[in-house]
């Protein structure tokens, strides 16, 4: 699939000279520039447990470094005096990923997550999911390959979180909500109605739990995703849980992947690497 808007405005960026807001390098990559840092994005992929076949990737932004590894600039949020000077960085990262996605014709059956950092849940307005769809629909981009994936959130956030997740979702956004462990997962489910459920399993101490999480997530039409999975005890754990879950589970951890930038196409459909490879 090709993308005739997307790609004229490639072909405009390459003539733009660098360190300005926003450049391609020679081989293509978008690069954009903020707070004297220049930055651009990294994907680390979400897998199928059985088969290892790449679904979606999550949108990481980092320094710009030659070895492709990069520092997170997430803490730029931290530290930036205002709110508006954080939405705008939010913007220009997101403006990178999708960019950077969509110009890898590898990726473009996967889905795209872009992290919500904690501090735009109370910083986002009511225009702030109609600009980003704004910004995809001028350049000919599918929003529905988008899930937008909100942080941990704590019992005083939850008003906020309706107010967020609403507001993408009117925008036809999906969502995703990340949660520190399967029982969180239960809580919020149906609380804030996700698409998409991502549980931190660097420990997965209630397999019971685990499975309870998975039909209740088939019963209401959400997927659930398994972050950070970095051990082979957990791994072996997972596997347990596919002999009974009702829906293929979904994986994603440095056991596979270590973030990057640029895909090939035996990444996404030839024979995927041995588990504990990275690239």
């Amino acid at each position: 699939m090709t993308f005739p808007a997307l790609q004229d405005y490639l072909d405009r960026l390459r003539h733009t000279p660098v360190d300005t807001s926003l450049w391609l390098d020679p081989q293509g990559k978008a690069h954009g520039r903020y707070l004297n840092s220049t930055l651009t994005s990294v994907y680390q992929p979400i897998r199928t447990l059985a088969d290892h076949r790449i679904v979606g990737v999550q949108g990481y932004m980092r320094s710009h470094s030659r070895n492709d590894a990069g520092l997170s600039v997430w803490k730029l949020l931290d530290t930036v005096a205002t709110d508006d000077q954080s939405i705008e960085l939010d913007r220009l990262c997101r403006l990178l990923h999708v960019l950077n996605f969509y110009r890898q014709p590898e990726l473009v059956d996967a889905d795209l997550y872009l992290s919500v950092h904690a501090r735009l849940l109370s910083a986002v307005d009511s225009n702030h999911g109609m600009s980003f769809r704004h910004v995809l629909d001028v350049l000919g981009l599918p929003h529905r390959k988008i899930i937008l994936q909100l942080p941990m959130i704590q019992p005083d956030q939850a008003w906020i979180a309706h107010y967020v997740a609403d507001n993408y979702r009117r925008n036809g956004f999906r969502l995703a909500i990340n949660v520190a462990d399967v029982r969180q997962g239960l809580a919020q489910l149906t609380q804030i109605r996700p698409d998409v459920i991502k549980v931190d399993v660097r420990e997965l101490y209630d397999e019971v739990a685990a499975l309870d999480l998975l039909l209740e997530a088939q019963t209401n039409h959400v997927s659930v995703v398994f972050k950070r999975v970095e051990s082979q005890g957990v791994h072996d754990k997972l596997l347990r849980l596919a002999e009974r879950a009702p829906q293929s589970l979904k994986v994603q951890g440095h056991l596979w992947d270590q973030p990057r930038s640029v895909f090939a196409e035996w990444d996404i459909v030839s024979e995927q690497q041995p588990l504990g490879a990275t690239s």
